[in-house]
C-alpha cells in the first residue's frame, strides 16, 4: 500500500487514491451531499461556500485531537452541535434577507451564489490565516484492518461506518416521521406547503442547518484518513454538487447511491488506469449525466 508522508506532521498517511478508498471515500462523497441536498432542494440556496465548512471542521478535530488529546469521535460532538448553531444563524442573517428579497425579484439562484462565492473566500481567507496553507493531517487509527482478505485502513472503514449510520439515521427520520414529512413536503411543492399549515421559512432554515452539520460530520471524517489544507473545500463542494445533480434535487436517497457510484468510479480508474485521471472520470460521467438525464439518475423531489 502506498504511503504519503505528511511533511507539516511528519506522520505517514495511506494515499487516498488507492483501492482501499472506493467505498469509504463514497460514503463520505454522500454524506457531505446529502447535506447540500438539504440545502439545496429545500432551502434553495446553492451554497458555494459549502466544501470551506467541510474543511474548517476538518480542521477543528485536527486541533481537538493534536492540542487536547479529544479523538475525532468526541469531537463530533462539540463541533456539530457548534455547526448546526453556525448554519442556523447564517440562514437568519445572510440568506433570509436574499430569499425575501427574491419574492419581487425572483433572483434567489443568482443572489445566492453570488452571496456565498464571497462567504467561499471569507472562510477560506480566515483558515489560511489561522492554519497556513501548508497540507495538515493527524494520526489516528492508521492501521490495516483485515475484511475478506483484503487489508483497509481502520480510519477509512470506521469513516464508512460512521457516514451509513449518520445517513441512514437522516434518511429514516426524514421517511418515518412527521417532520421529515413536512420537509419533504417543501422540498417538492414550496408554494403549497403553507397551505397546510407548514412554516416554509423555518424548514427551510433548519435545513440550511441541518446541511452544515453534514458538512462538519463529513470534514471530521476526511481529517480521520487525508491529509487536507485551506484551500481544498471547492474540490469537495465541486464534487457534492454532482452528487446532488446526479442525485437529483432534494432527493437524499439519490445522493447516497450516486456518492457511493463516485466513490467506486474514482477507485477504479485510479486503480486500472491513471490516478490522474479520477476527476476526468467524475466530470465525464457527470455530463452523461447531464445529457441522459438532466433530472438526475433518480429524479427530483422529496422521496427523501
Amino acid at each position: 500500500m502506498k504511503i504519503l508522508t505528511d511533511r507539516a506532521c511528519g506522520r505517514g498517511r495511506y494515499a487516498f487514491d488507492r483501492a482501499d478508498f472506493g467505498p469509504c471515500a463514497g460514503g463520505t462523497y454522500a454524506l457531505v451531499a446529502m447535506g447540500l441536498t438539504l440545502q439545496y432542494g429545500i432551502s434553495r440556496i446553492m451554497n458555494l461556500a459549502y466544501g470551506e465548512f467541510v474543511i474548517f471542521a476538518a480542521f477543528c478535530a485536527f486541533v481537538l485531537f493534536t492540542a487536547y488529546g479529544i479523538s475525532p469521535l468526541v469531537g463530533m460532538l462539540l463541533v456539530l452541535p457548534a455547526a448546526f448553531v453556525v448554519g442556523y444563524v447564517l440562514y437568519g442573517v445572510m440568506m433570509q434577507p436574499l430569499v425575501k428579497r427574491s419574492g419581487k425579484t425572483g433572483a434567489l439562484d443568482v443572489d445566492a451564489i453570488l452571496a456565498t462565492f464571497g462567504l467561499m473566500f471569507v472562510v477560506q481567507g480566515v483558515m489560511l490565516v489561522t492554519f497556513g496553507a501548508n497540507y495538515t493531517s493527524y494520526s489516528y487509527m492508521n492501521f490495516g484492518v483485515n475484511i475478506l482478505g483484503a487489508s483497509i485502513a481502520a480510519n477509512r472503514l470506521l469513516a464508512f461506518v460512521l457516514a451509513v449510520v449518520i445517513g441512514g439515521a437522516l434518511y429514516m427520520v426524514l421517511a418515518r416521521t412527521r417532520w421529515g414529512t413536512a420537509i419533504r413536503a417543501v422540498a417538492v411543492a414550496p408554494e403549497a406547503a403553507p397551505l397546510v399549515g407548514i412554516n416554509v421559512n423555518h424548514m427551510a432554515r433548519l435545513a440550511f442547518a441541518l446541511g452544515m452539520v453534514l458538512a462538519a460530520a463529513g470534514g471530521i471524517m476526511i481529517s480521520m484518513y487525508q491529509t487536507f489544507n485551506a484551500s481544498m473545500g471547492v474540490v469537495f463542494a465541486m464534487k457534492a454538487l454532482i452528487i446532488v445533480i446526479m442525485g437529483g434535487q432534494g432527493n437524499l436517497l439519490g445522493a447516497l447511491v450516486a456518492g457511493l457510484m463516485l466513490g467506486l468510479v474514482e477507485t477504479f480508474v485510479a486503480t486500472y488506469i491513471d490516478p490522474g485521471l479520477t476527476l476526468a472520470a467524475t466530470y465525464a460521467i457527470f455530463l452523461a449525466v447531464l445529457l441522459w438525464r438532466p433530472s438526475g439518475l433518480f429524479g427530483k423531489g422529496g422521496r427523501a
